[in-house]
C-alpha cells in the first residue's frame, strides 16, 4: 500500500467502496423495517372496529334466547365480521 504524506495511505477503489456499500445495504434494510414497523402499528381504526366487534359477540352470548332466531343470526355475523377484520389486518402486514 502506498502512503501519501498529506492524505495518508492510498485506498483503492475496492477497498473504500465496499464498506460503502455495505452501510448504504444497511441502512436501507432499516429504513424498510420501520417503514414497514409503522405500517403494521398504524392500523388504529381496525384495532378499534376489531374491539367493538368482539365485545358486542360478547354481549349477543350473553343476552337471552328468545330472539326468534335474529340473535343467533346476529352473532354469526358479528363472527364473520371479525374474521373479515382480521385477515384486512393481516393483508396490510
Amino acid at each position: 500500500m502506498q502512503t501519501n504524506i498529506t492524505t495518508g495511505p492510498k485506498m483503492g477503489l475496492k477497498t473504500g467502496l465496499k464498506p460503502a456499500l455495505l452501510a448504504g445495504g444497511l441502512a436501507a434494510a432499516l429504513t424498510t423495517g420501520v417503514f414497514i414497523g409503522q405500517a403494521l402499528a398504524n392500523q388504529p381504526h381496525m384495532e378499534a372496529a376489531l374491539a367493538d366487534l368482539q365485545s358486542a359477540r360478547s354481549e349477543l352470548i350473553q343476552s337471552s334466547h328468545n330472539k326468534g332466531g335474529h340473535r343467533v343470526e346476529a352473532l354469526r355475523l358479528t363472527n364473520a365480521a371479525i374474521a373479515e377484520v382480521q385477515a384486512g389486518m393481516a393483508e396490510a402486514y
